[in-house]
């Protein structure tokens, strides 16, 4: 199969990929068309069938496995396909393996990485409470190395939820050397325990979509939940530090339009909500220019950063 982070516009392109949204719609004239996003394991590709009831173009649903043949277009600077031919393939047919979007990083290594970060915090109370979840919790461990940190934003992909939290964790570092006044254990749990929320407000892969508890509570409420319940375990945890390290996970979005039930009020919750900020918009731009593959020059309008934007010229 070619992989969709190679596509190129003018190119003819056949193969499995995942269907992860069908939806039908209308041409401004009234024309019945598809709209589709399809997956591999190097990103997505929005997709149409502008012909649905062509004979070429079997019967198939969201989250299904999907043999196309296509042509690579593009719109507003985006690669686009445009499905001449589509069919449902049978289990047995493809490698799921191909269709999961991975980090380029190690895992595991990663994942060794946050741990000494763990062991850096000495506060005994906020070091039970982690060593509790990223120690102790073999089940949350698997989920939080899994899952991703967004379902299309930034670090969309098995083991971006562990990425974003570690570079979070090493921008609050540097923040914790820079500012000495910074309570460098409070700040090291918030960075830690910013998004576990995650783990609940987006189903795994394939799907990587809101669960009904994400779409009810949002992952900033859930995350703040799961930490008062893990805090009330530990005997004798202070109230203040419990609501401290409570305000810097409801605050860490920065503004109350952004989904933060409180602003920051705090040294440690400012500088979380700019750690956070940072690796959020630089991963946005990183896989922004990343997708335009070889093409240069201006790449089109990022909602985002709410500008045209294009590669630095070489």
């Amino acid at each position: 199969m070619k992989y969709i982070e190679t596509f190129r516009e003018g190119e003819r392109v056949s193969g499995i990929y995942l269907c992860k949204t069908r939806q039908s719609a209308l041409t401004k004239a009234g024309k019945a068309y598809e709209n589709l996003i399809l997956q591999d394991k190097t990103g997505t590709v929005d997709a149409k069938i502008w012909d649905p009831n062509s004979n070429g173009i079997d019967d198939f649903e969201s989250m299904d496995y999907v043999d196309i043949v296509a042509d690579v277009t593009s719109f507003q600077g985006q690669i686009q396909l445009n499905v001449k031919r589509a069919r449902k393939v049978r289990e047995g047919e493809y490698n799921p393996a191909d269709y999961l979007p991975v980090s380029k990083k190690d895992i595991e290594k990663m994942y060794q990485e946050l741990l000494e970060y763990v062991n850096k915090v000495t506060n005994p109370y906020l070091s039970a409470l982690l060593k509790d979840l990223f120690v102790n919790d073999q089940e949350f461990v698997r989920a939080f190395k899994f899952n991703s940190a967004a379902k299309t934003v930034h670090h969309g992909f098995v083991g971006g939820l562990l990425e974003h939290t570690l570079s979070v964790t090493k921008l609050c570092n540097y923040y914790i050397q820079a500012y000495p006044m910074l309570n460098k254990d409070l700040l090291y749990a918030a960075a830690m325990c910013h998004d576990i929320g995650k783990v609940y407000e987006l189903s795994p892969f394939p799907a990587n979509d809101y669960t009904d508890e994400g779409q009810l509570l949002g992952h900033i409420v859930i995350g703040t939940e799961m930490v008062g319940e893990r805090i009330r375990k530990i005997p004798g945890f202070p109230q203040k530090l419990a609501n401290e390290l409570k305000h810097c996970i409801l605050s860490h979005h920065g503004e109350l339009e952004y989904g933060s039930p409180k602003k920051p009020a705090l040294l440690e919750a400012v500088a979380l909500n700019f750690a956070d900020n940072t690796d959020a918009h630089m991963q946005t731009m990183i896989e922004a220019l990343e997708a335009a593959g070889d093409k240069q020059g201006w790449l089109g309008y990022n909602r985002l950063f709410e500008s045209n934007i294009r590669k630095t010229g070489k």
